[in-house]
């Protein structure tokens, strides 16, 4: 019979967001390798949802975190990225589309219910959508039978406007669409098709990302002991010890 022991409880960094989360984990996305980067001392758990825009992750948000056992959630951070879809033209797209003032107030109850639920604003980022090549995606538009349904102009108004909300709500922000349009920069390459990361987008993304994550998990452990440290004659000393 084993003896008893402490489970072990990886922290965990959560990336909450539409398509551009969710394909993430595919080979080379930028979730994969922040979550590699952390191995050993987090879970990053993909909560990516396809199709998605800000209003429809506020509401199904408390059935993935749950806020009645903020203790249990042991969460380091919180990516929240939306606004690609969100943006979508109303007349063109009116599913998907939310209204810029609602999508801003969205990311604050997003951020409120957070808290609820023991993440506090500085373990939250806030990631704005991409550019959108507008040539690349009335292609992928036409295709499915549709007319342009995004601008860049309008996804650079809604960048901004979760840019002012980060303030407003004390959270950090990565500002993909300025710094993918730094200094004219031909930020068609970090697109596949003119709306979704390419894979030198994703590379992007996890460069910065990293920057501010870097520092809300810098603290953390490595779980269990490297394996040159585990007493061969006897492991159980070194394997089910508290650490």
């Amino acid at each position: 019979m084993m003896s008893k022991f402490k489970t072990v409880t990886w922290p965990k960094v959560i990336l909450f967001g539409d398509s551009i989360t969710q394909f993430s984990f595919q080979p080379n996305g930028w979730g994969a390798e922040i979550a590699d980067k952390l191995a050993r001392k987090c879970d990053v758990v993909n909560r990516g949802l396809s199709g998605y825009n800000s209003k429809w992750g506020k509401i199904v948000l408390p059935r993935l975190i749950n806020s009645q056992s903020s203790a249990d959630n042991n969460i380091a951070a919180v990516t929240v990225f939306f606004g690609a879809n969100d943006c979508s033209l109303e007349d063109k797209n009116p599913q998907q589309h939310i209204p810029l003032q609602e999508y801003s107030e969205n990311l604050k109850e997003i951020t409120r219910f957070l808290a609820s639920a023991g993440v506090s604003a500085d373990k939250v980022i806030f990631i704005t959508p991409p550019p959108i090549h507008e040539p690349a995606w009335e292609k992928q538009c036409i295709l499915k039978g549709f007319s342009l349904n995004r601008h860049n102009s309008v996804a650079g108004q809604y960048a901004q406007a979760c840019v002012q909300a980060a303030s407003q709500c004390g959270t950090d922000v990565l500002d993909l669409w300025t710094l993918m349009q730094k200094d004219g920069q031909d930020y068609t390459v970090y697109l596949s098709d003119g709306l979704h990361l390419s894979e030198k987008g994703n590379q992007f993304v996890a460069q910065h990302l990293w920057g501010l994550l870097e520092s809300r998990v810098a603290n953390l452990p490595f779980i269990l002991p490297y394996w040159g440290d585990v007493d061969a004659k006897s492991p159980e000393s070194s394997l089910l010890c508290d650490q």
